[in-house]
């Protein structure tokens, strides 16, 4: 039982992990990358769907990416997405492609990409010590069931931490390596 639900919490954390890691490739760094638009969705035929999933992207430069949807008619959902998005580029279109071309980071814009960077870790970590909480309580819940005894408990409490402190050293190893390559010119 013990094993169980220390499994299931690391299973979690390792979700929660993957999560974070997904936010920080969203977040560019120097050079564009189709990451940047994983999370943004258009409105296609009435439904919400991933960029990833209408359009292919490649990259003409370090600042320039080019979109090519699967279908022309979605174009113009594409465009907007894009425009309406948290990227702060405006894309040009040429009736088969759209082609962004993003600034150059500036000192503040990169500093306002640490700070974002700051935050999507901090929800990480509360994600882990959330996942941390809900298996100590089902740990507690087990000894005041009388199905283990206290000291496995606290054995396995200690365990939990050690799983926690790894998965959250993960993050904060994540944000450092993130936040250097943020602030390298």
């Amino acid at each position: 039982m013990i094993n169980q639900v220390l499994n299931e919490a690391d299973s979690k954390m390792d979700k929660s992990v993957e999560a974070t890691r997904e936010e920080f490739a969203a977040i560019r760094a120097g050079r564009v990358n189709p990451g940047m638009f994983a999370k943004i969705v258009a409105n296609y035929y009435g439904t919400p769907t991933p960029l990833q999933a209408l359009a292919s992207f490649s990259s003409q430069d370090a600042r320039t990416i080019l979109i090519a949807p699967f279908d022309i008619g979605a174009m113009g959902e594409v465009e907007k997405a894009i425009r309406d998005s948290d990227l702060g580029v405006n894309p040009s279109n040429d009736g088969k492609i759209l082609r962004c071309v993003f600034p150059e980071l500036t000192e503040e814009r990169r500093k306002e990409y640490v700070k974002l960077a700051k935050g999507k870790a901090e929800d990480g970590r509360v994600a882990v010590r959330n996942v941390r909480r809900t298996a100590k309580q089902s740990l507690e819940k087990l000894e005041k069931d009388g199905e283990v005894g206290k000291d496995d408990v606290t054995g396995a409490e200690k365990k939990l931490d050690a799983v926690t402190k790894k998965h959250t050293d993960s993050i904060d190893d994540m944000l450092k390596n993130k936040e250097a390559e943020l602030l390298e010119v």
